[in-house]
């Protein structure tokens, strides 16, 4: 760990002294991040970005997870992975970029649109906490502040600025609230689907019917509490009344949830603990001495082989060729979920598996290499119209016979990433292990012992881009919220 400053310091202001760290690894932060979250979208440059080039329409769950743990990372006692973090979410914002349906340019890197993530972060971080009943008095306010300050400075230190003072920054949080947000669509997508998509926990996995029921009180109040809370100008430009009752309701969630912050053992409060409980996919950032020794290794090894082995061998007995096609386009490759495939689906792949595997520089250039190539060969051989899209339709009618120097580039990638003794061989048995130990999950499939070759894993990979085999692990990353 690097001890360069003590944390928590002015020279290190983001360890695990700071309030920040505390507060990300709480339950709470869940509610703070969520309510950011609508904050960002309503900024015209971010609501933009969030439905031409996100998951959040099709994955919003996965989405809201990858926020907290990218938090997380940035505040982690080791100032290495911080600064591995600032640096994927720099290359990944920098490839978000486009013009929204008024002709008008977004650029997830404007330094404009980053001060804005961080402002509403921190305006969320401190309503939530007062809505709590814990008083942040001006000491703490501007410790907190300048905390934030610097996860700014950390993400983007040549760019985007906070107002230097509180008494500045309430103005320009103000001014952004009243002159700059509006009416978007990303603002009601995540109101609308965020709380509907949450994962059952494990007793309920295997009653969703159950799960369901509940959810469908439970997601609405969530989303009716998060509005109750929004600036009173903003809920009324954005079109959403506030229903009676819930600012009451409001008041003792947040209560509670400060309550059981103070009251009940860490480990039970912690929101690691939560995520993980509701999301088998959730990699805590640091979860006890074991899966902080296997995490590295596990992502490096583990995970992009079960990517590809399945855990159906074949698709479902009389599902034609097409039909199990036409069910991978809709469930894995859609990642907007606008029914269509164009590069913004192919690019949110590459960014979720660079983001899960943590690759570095090199290889994320090289994935996403791969999959621009990709994506030109798709649109040459598929979008006959050059409408820039292809529909499931037309890709379920020629997946069969894909098989495509750029889709065979991909899975090298993959496989090169996986096997990090460089010795042209995947040790299955290994991989397993390892992925049983850090996500308490088998990925099924094939000989314990099966040791996959260069050739076997390009093969595999390609049969499974092709819809002709399905694998529960690579549907939990990419399909399910």
């Amino acid at each position: 760990m690097s001890d360069a400053a003590p944390a928590g310091t002015d020279a290190d202001p983001l360890g695990p002294g700071s309030m920040l760290h505390r507060l990300t690894h709480q339950t709470r932060w869940g509610l703070v991040a969520t309510r950011a979250i609508v904050l960002e979208a309503a900024h015209p440059q971010i609501g933009a970005a969030l439905i031409t080039n996100s998951t959040f329409v099709a994955h919003p769950w996965r989405r809201l997870r990858n926020t907290v743990l990218s938090a997380q990372r940035m505040v982690d006692p080791d100032s290495e992975v911080r600064r591995r973090e600032a640096a994927r979410l720099n290359r990944l914002h920098a490839r978000i970029t486009g013009t929204d349906a008024e002709n008008r340019p977004f650029n997830a890197a404007d330094p404009e649109v980053r001060a804005w993530v961080v402002a509403t972060l921190f305006e969320s971080t401190v309503t939530m906490c007062r809505l709590g009943g814990e008083s942040l008095d001006g000491p703490a306010l501007d410790r907190l502040y300048a905390e934030f300050q610097a996860f700014l400075a950390l993400m983007d230190p040549y760019g985007g600025k906070l107002p230097p003072t509180l008494r500045e920054f309430w103005r320009y949080y103000t001014s952004v609230v009243e002159e700059r947000l509006e009416n978007t669509e990303a603002v009601h997508v995540i109101l609308d689907r965020l709380f509907a998509q949450v994962p059952a926990p494990p007793l309920l996995r295997d009653r969703p019917a159950v799960w369901a029921a509940g959810r469908a009180i439970a997601g609405p109040t969530a989303s009716a509490i998060i509005v109750a809370s929004l600036p009173e100008s903003l809920r009324a430009r954005l079109g959403l009344a506030e229903v009676p009752g819930t600012r009451t309701l409001m008041h003792a969630a947040c209560l509670s949830t400060s309550l059981a912050t103070r009251l009940l053992p860490e480990s039970w409060t912690r929101l690691d603990t939560v995520m993980t409980m509701l999301d088998p996919g959730y990699t805590p950032q640091r979860g006890g001495e074991a899966l902080a020794g296997l995490r590295r290794g596990m992502a490096k090894a583990g995970a992009l082989l079960r990517l590809i082995t399945p855990g159906q061998e074949t698709a479902a007995a009389g599902d034609s060729a097409v039909r199990s096609a036409s069910r991978f386009f809709s469930e894995v490759l859609d990642q907007t979920g606008d029914g269509h495939l164009r590069w913004p689906d192919l690019a949110a792949m590459a960014r979720e598996i660079a983001t899960r595997l943590d690759l570095d520089t090199q290889d994320e250039d090289r994935l996403f290499a791969a999959f621009a190539d990709w994506w030109r060969e798709l649109q040459k051989e598929l979008d006959t119209d050059g409408d820039g899209r292809i529909t499931g339709g037309e890709y379920a009618a020629a997946a069969a016979a894909m098989a495509g120097p750029a889709l065979i580039r991909i899975a090298e990638v993959l496989f090169d990433v996986t096997d990090t003794d460089d010795d042209q061989v995947i040790d299955a048995r290994e991989c397993r292990a390892l992925f049983r130990t850090a996500f308490d999950q088998d990925p099924g499939g094939g000989d314990a012992g099966q040791r996959l070759t260069r050739g076997e894993f390009v093969r595999r990979f390609l049969d499974f881009m092709a819809g002709r085999r399905h694998s529960g692990v690579y549907d939990q990353m990419f399909a399910q919220s």
